[in-house]
């Protein structure tokens, strides 16, 4: 999920930057430090979407740069547990699919892709035994999180699955509709 998240931080300006504007100049600092952050707590920084306050420059002595007490809102993405979200089918391979979910990756093992027996092709297709459907690079997919690791801050780990109706490649779920929902006759149709 995204959110725009409130942080208050002292925001280090070194001295290349004073002849700059004081607003500008700690944007500048903040997108250099906050863009692309990882945290279990903060999510993946995305972007700083604005600046609320920029206090009076307090320059510590040894450093030379000037430190501002700035509060300002971050855009973030903040993966949940059950949380559906869309993405495309970045590569396959015979242990399952990697998805590209925007700012982060998930993996889907190959027992989560399908409710199908799936076997894995030499061209890096999953391929489904019974439903003969068929999963590969480039495909839109709708999948939900079961698992969330930050063990490694600097590349989340999530977990995803597709075998819940209307998960999965974005044609299946259309197919599982049409299957379900009752023909209408051309009496009815009019």
């Amino acid at each position: 999920m995204f959110y725009k998240v409130k942080v208050k931080d002292h925001i280090r300006v070194p001295p290349d930057l004073f002849g700059e504007d004081i607003n500008a100049a700690v944007v500048q600092r903040i997108k250099k430090k906050y863009d692309g952050f990882i945290s279990k707590d903060l999510g993946i920084v995305i972007d700083t979407s604005s600046i609320d306050e920029v206090k009076e420059g307090v320059i510590i002595p040894g450093d030379g740069a000037a430190y501002y007490e700035t509060t300002f809102e971050l855009i973030v993405f903040k993966p949940e547990l059950h949380e559906i979200l869309l993405g495309k089918i970045r590569e396959i391979a015979d242990f399952g699919a990697f998805i590209s979910l925007g700012p982060v990756e998930g993996m889907i093992h190959v027992s989560q892709t399908m409710d199908d027996f799936v076997s894995f092709s030499k061209d890096k297709v999953l391929m489904g035994k019974d439903s003969k459907r068929s999963l590969k690079v480039g495909d839109l997919c709708r999948a939900r999180v079961i698992a969330i690791s930050y063990k490694d801050v600097t590349n989340p780990k999530l977990g995803l699955t597709m075998r819940q109706p209307g998960l999965g490649k974005l044609e299946w779920a259309e197919e599982d509709l049409n299957k379900t929902s009752p023909k209408k006759t051309e009496k009815e149709k009019k």
